[in-house]
């Protein structure tokens, strides 16, 4: 079977197109974009870290410069978007909807339920179903004995987690971020297919679905990704895939496959304005700590998740892209209080920034802040005093 042959440098252009990142506003502006977003990248992860503006918000921002919060709580009103849990909690276009039921229906088999359970269970989906949709703090606090940690969920927010994961119930948020459930048929348009799909069609979907945001992906990447499907699902579709030239085999310089990509990136002329991006941990370009690694060079590792004492560039370091290099990682937090973004550790990596990108940066810096409410920025510590300087000297 042919592969087709890309440098190193041309994989990372069909990545960063593929991620949305090849310009600013690579999908326009307004509410609109952020639909036509989240149904290019299938997933938009949600986190609840709010140390800067929540995930989901950021890489939102990171792509529609003009965002607003408001609009992607308009478009799960209006029934295009939906929230639910794959690998991981986060936004996803309506008409995916029937792509979601065979990961409720592996829930609802990994987790066999006793009768106490499905009692409480039906006494809260009645209670929904009669007074709408609720929250945790609607039930009664219902624990016997002292909580114990953070995930010691009391009885009736285990009900309400299941009856979400197993698909019987669904979330919105409030301004809050609470999570608000409710019954499926209150939140799914009619006229979205409800139908579950095969196993080969759920495989088929993912493997689509990764291609088309990751632009060049391992076949391990999609394997995880649709790991409710057993014997080898993805690798069999893959190959037939291929055959049926739906995908195409890639080789690149250096890397170890199997690699695929879309037909359409064959040929695509794919130009990169050089914008720069500060990105979320949680960014759709981030989620694989290898592919940084491999097509990148670019060594990151969240490390909020990392013991303190064995941290090396702070607790939420936010990568730094200009055009396609990752140049610095920035660990910051957003004192809402003081309206300042503060920069505890901005590290910049080994390459060389020109004037003009050292301005770029001091813009998205700038954009960042105010992004975050915030009307001043401290940068506390750097590794690079004559880059530092050049910023500073643009932010005053």
């Amino acid at each position: 079977m042919n592969q087709i042959i890309l440098t190193k440098e041309q994989a990372r252009k069909i990545i960063l197109h593929a991620a949305g990142l090849a310009k600013h506003a690579q999908f326009g502006k307004g509410r609109e974009a952020v639909y036509k977003l989240i149904d290019h990248l299938g997933f938009v992860q949600l986190d609840t870290n709010y140390v800067v503006e929540r995930a989901h918000h950021h890489a939102i921002y990171a792509r529609v410069p003009d965002y607003k919060q408001d609009w992607l709580e308009e478009l799960q009103h209006d029934g295009r978007v939906f929230e639910y849990f794959t690998c991981d909690a986060g936004y996803m276009p309506m008409h995916d909807f029937r792509f979601s039921l065979p990961i409720k229906a592996s829930f609802a088999k990994r987790y066999p339920l006793e009768q106490p359970e499905i009692n409480l269970m039906n006494q809260v989906l009645d209670r929904i179903g009669r007074d709408g949709p609720l929250g945790v703090k609607d039930f009664d606090n219902d624990r016997q004995v002292a909580s114990s940690g953070w995930w010691d969920w009391r009885p009736s927010k285990v009900a309400l987690e299941r009856l979400y994961m197993s698909g019987q119930l669904m979330v919105t948020r409030k301004k809050d971020f609470h999570k608000r459930y409710d019954l499926p048929r209150n939140i799914v348009p009619a006229d979205i297919d409800t139908d579950i799909p095969t196993p080969e069609e759920f495989a088929r979907h993912v493997i689509k679905r990764c291609l088309q945001s990751m632009g060049v992906a391992y076949a391990k990447e999609m394997a995880w990704r649709a790991h409710y499907v057993k014997d080898n699902l993805v690798k069999k579709e893959l190959e037939k895939m291929a055959a049926e030239k739906e995908i195409l085999p890639v080789a690149v310089e250096g890397l170890k496959g199997p690699l695929y990509m879309l037909p359409p990136y064959k040929n695509k002329k794919i130009t990169l304005a050089g914008d720069a991006f500060i990105l979320s941990p949680f960014d759709a370009l981030n989620v694989f700590r290898h592919r940084l690694k491999d097509f990148f060079e670019f060594d990151y590792q969240i490390e909020c998740f990392v013991p303190a004492p064995k941290r090396k560039y702070g607790y939420f370091s936010l990568p730094v892209l200009i055009g396609d290099t990752f140049v610095a990682r920035m660990d910051s937090k957003a004192d809402r209080k003081q309206n300042q973004l503060i920069v505890h550790n901005l590290h910049f990596e080994p390459v060389k920034l020109t004037r003009d990108m050292l301005g770029k940066l001091t813009d998205a810096l700038k954009a960042f802040a105010k992004f975050n409410q915030c009307h001043e920025i401290v940068i506390k510590k750097s590794n690079n005093k004559p880059y530092l300087k050049a910023l500073k000297d643009g932010l005053i």
